[in-house]
C-alpha cells in the first residue's frame, strides 16, 4: 500500500511539475517577447526612407543598451539590395536576417548564429511609404535573463515537489501503518487466544474494524458452542451406553440363564441410543451449509405415503401454501415430520390435519391428531429420551427428543398444545424460512 501510493504520488506530482513548468515558462517567455515587440513597434514607428533610398531612424530608441557594443540588446533594418542598419551594440555583427521565410506578422524564433550568445529575436517585414522595398526589422536580445528565470523556476518546482512528494509519502506511510495497526493487535489477541490467555478477541477497535472482531468473536463463540454440543452428547451417549454394558457384562459374569435375550435386548437399546445421537451429528454437520433448502410440501406428501402404509385406516390432510421452503436438509425434515406424523397416527383416533403457514422468516407446521390428547402436566417430559406415557404401544420414547435436537440445530423449535379443532394433541414445529 505504501508502494503504490508512493508511486501514484509520484507520477501524479511528475505530471503536475511538468505542466506547472511548462504554463510557467510560456508566461515568462511571453512575457519577455512582449518587452522586445514593444522595442520593434517603436522602431517601426520612427523609421522612414531617406533620400538615398535606405532606412533612418528619425528618433532616437530611448534603450541605451543600443549603444552599448555587445549589451545583449540590439536591432537591424535590413532590404533587398541595401546593406543592413544596425545598432551600435552590435558593433561588427550582423543578424541573420532568415529570408528564408516571410514575416507579415510579428515572427518570435530564439538564434544561436552568436556561439557564446544565444539570442531572441522579434522581427516583422513591412513596406514604408515611399519605398517599394520590403524592409526586415529585427530586435534581439540574449537569452541569458531569460534562461536564468527558467532555470530559477524549474529549480524551485523541483525543489517544492520533492519536498510535497517527500510530506506525502511519509504521510500515506503513517496513516497506512497507523490505519492496520489494529490488525496487529487483532494478530496478538488471536495468538493470546492460541496460547489459552483469553477467551475473546474483544476489546476497544476503531469502528472499521469492529465488525470483523465481532464476527471473529461471533465465530469463536460458535466453534466453542459446538465443542460444548459435541463434548455433551459424547457424555450423554457414553451414559446411555454405560448402563446397558453393565448390565450385560454382570449378567454374563453370573452365567444368567437368558444371556441371549438380556443381550438381545440391551443392545436394542444401545442401538436406539447410537441412532439418535447420529441423527444429531448429522443434523449438526449439515447446519454448516450455506444453501440449505427443502420444500415443506414435497416432505410432507412423501412421509404421508410412508406412515401410510404403517397405519392404513388414518386419513392425513394437510392444508396451507405450496411453495413454502424451509433452510433445512430434506432428509433432516423428513425425519421430523415422519417422526411427528407417526405418532399422531399411532397415538390419534384414526384423523391427522398438517398446516402450513407462514410466519414473517419463519414457517409453522402444526401437526394435529383427533386422541385423546396429553395433559399440560406430562407434555414437558415427553421431550426427555425414553420417556413414553402410553407403553401399549410399541416405541423407543426417542421420537420427539430427536425432533426438539434436530429442530434446535437448525434455530427451530416445538411446542405441545391442545388441538381446538379436533381435540387431540398438536404439535407446533417452527423452522426458518428460506
Amino acid at each position: 500500500m505504501i508502494g503504490i501510493a508512493a508511486a501514484w504520488i509520484l507520477l501524479l506530482l511528475v505530471i503536475g511539475g511538468l505542466t506547472l513548468e511548462r504554463v510557467i515558462g510560456q508566461a515568462i517567455t511571453t512575457n519577455f517577447d512582449d518587452n522586445i515587440e514593444y522595442l520593434l513597434t517603436a522602431m517601426i514607428r520612427a523609421s522612414e526612407v531617406g533620400p538615398d533610398s535606405n532606412v533612418r531612424l528619425i528618433e532616437p530608441l530611448g534603450e541605451q543598451r543600443f549603444f552599448e557594443p555587445y549589451s545583449g540588446l540590439y536591432w537591424q533594418i535590413s532590404g533587398t539590395g541595401n546593406e543592413p542598419e544596425r545598432s551600435r551594440s552590435l558593433w561588427d555583427r550582423t543578424l541573420d536576417d532568415g529570408t528564408s521565410h516571410s514575416d507579415e506578422h510579428v515572427h518570435r524564433r530564439d538564434s544561436v548564429q552568436f556561439t557564446d550568445e544565444p539570442l531572441r529575436i522579434v522581427e516583422r517585414d513591412v513596406v514604408l511609404p515611399g519605398s517599394p522595398i520590403i524592409w526586415r526589422f529585427q530586435v534581439a536580445q540574449s537569452r541569458s535573463a531569460l534562461d536564468t528565470q527558467m532555470r530559477t523556476v524549474r529549480r524551485t518546482i523541483v525543489r517544492s515537489f520533492a519536498i510535497l512528494a517527500l510530506g506525502l509519502i511519509i504521510l500515506a506511510a503513517l496513516q497506512t501503518v497507523y490505519g492496520l495497526w489494529p490488525l496487529r493487535r487483532i494478530r496478538r489477541g488471536i495468538a493470546a487466544l492460541k496460547e489459552g490467555d483469553r477467551s475473546l478477541l474483544s476489546e476497544p477497535m476503531p469502528v472499521e474494524v469492529l465488525p470483523m472482531v465481532q464476527e471473529l468473536d461471533g465465530l469463536i463463540t460458535h466453534n466453542e458452542r459446538q465443542a460444548e454440543e459435541a463434548r455433551r452428547h459424547a457424555g450423554n451417549l457414553a451414559h446411555a451406553l454405560k448402563t446397558p454394558l453393565t448390565v450385560i457384562m454382570n449378567a454374563a459374569s453370573a452365567n444368567d440363564p437368558d444371556l441371549a435375550d438380556l443381550v438381545t435386548r440391551e443392545s436394542a437399546t444401545m442401538r436406539r441410543q447410537v441412532d439418535h445421537h447420529l441423527a444429531r451429528a448429522r443434523a449438526v454437520g449439515r447446519r454448516g451449509q450455506t444453501q440449505l433448502r427443502a420444500a415443506v410440501w414435497g416432505s410432507i406428501e412423501g412421509v404421508e405415503r410412508a406412515v401410510a402404509c404403517l397405519y392404513p385406516d388414518t386419513r392425513f390432510d394437510a392444508d396451507g401454501p405450496r411453495d413454502v421452503m424451509v433452510k433445512i436438509e430434506r432428509q433432516d425434515l423428513d425425519e421430523i415430520l415422519g417422526n411427528l406424523m407417526e405418532n399422531a397416527a399411532k397415538y390419534g383416533g384414526g384423523s391427522v390435519f398438517v398446516t402450513v403457514s407462514r410466519d414473517g422468516d419463519t414457517v409453522q407446521l402444526l401437526v394435529e391428531d383427533d386422541g385423546p390428547g396429553i395433559a399440560e402436566a406430562d407434555r414437558s417430559r415427553l421431550f426427555d429420551r425414553g420417556v413414553r406415557l402410553d407403553t401399549s404401544k410399541p416405541g423407543t420414547g426417542l421420537g420427539l427428543a430427536i425432533v426438539r435436537d434436530v429442530a434446535e440445530i437448525y434455530g427451530g423449535s416445538v411446542t405441545l398444545e391442545s388441538s381446538e379443532d379436533m381435540g387431540g394433541l398438536a404439535v407446533r414445529l417452527i423452522l426458518p424460512g428460506a
